[in-house]
């Protein structure tokens, strides 16, 4: 069975990530996870991945000078498998419009939020959460989307929902929220293999 090659970008735990390899374990699943890279040396989510004999390396940002020589880092590294889809699973740097251009509607990432609301610079983790709070909303979940140069601008690709209730937190709201993108996300890369597959 054709499968279509991931990439994962992470900066921490690597729950999303853990999620995209508990889908891919399954036979039928039509994407299978090829490379892990995070810009951090400490994120959990390295040893997710090394634990399943996952390649699993680090390019740490902050050894490089500028961002382009980072993400030129990144590119020879993708460039060295075949990377149909590059998923950004709470990978803690934004992306530069050149970066992007060269990986085009190949990078996906997801959001804590319904986009477009509560989206854009400075929206991410529990700043998100804080505005859902404050505004009162009903509901708030995640968003899968690809990404664009424009922040969170990117076309939607699933989207699920969860309740805001009356007594939560940023805390207890923030893990409904994940909990809901730990199914979208395998969903999301799911439905984007299948059409491309399919092609």
């Amino acid at each position: 069975m054709e499968k279509l090659g991931l990439a994962v970008f992470i900066s921490g735990s690597g729950s999303n990530l853990q999620a995209l390899i508990d889908a891919c374990k399954s036979p039928e699943y039509p994407a299978q996870i090829k490379l892990v890279i995070s810009n951090r040396p400490d994120a959990y989510g390295l040893e997710r991945a090394q634990n399943e004999a996952i390649k699993a390396i680090c390019i740490d940002h902050k050894k490089y000078k500028t961002r382009a020589e980072f993400e030129n880092a990144l590119s020879e590294e993708l460039s060295k498998h075949k990377i149909d889809l590059i998923c950004l699973a709470g990978f803690m740097r934004i992306l530069t419009a050149d970066f992007i251009n060269k990986w085009p509607n190949k990078i996906i990432n997801t959001h804590p939020a319904l986009l477009p609301k509560f989206g854009g610079e400075g929206m991410y983790g529990e700043h998100v959460h804080r505005a859902v709070l404050k505004a009162k909303e009903k509901e708030s979940g995640a968003s899968i989307h690809f990404v664009i140069p424009e922040v969170d601008k990117g076309q939607l690709i699933a989207q699920g929902t969860v309740p805001v209730l009356e007594n939560d937190t940023i805390e207890s709201l923030s893990a409904r929220v994940i909990a809901q993108e730990h199914i979208l996300y395998p969903q999301a890369v799911k439905k984007i293999a299948l059409e491309r597959l399919s092609k």
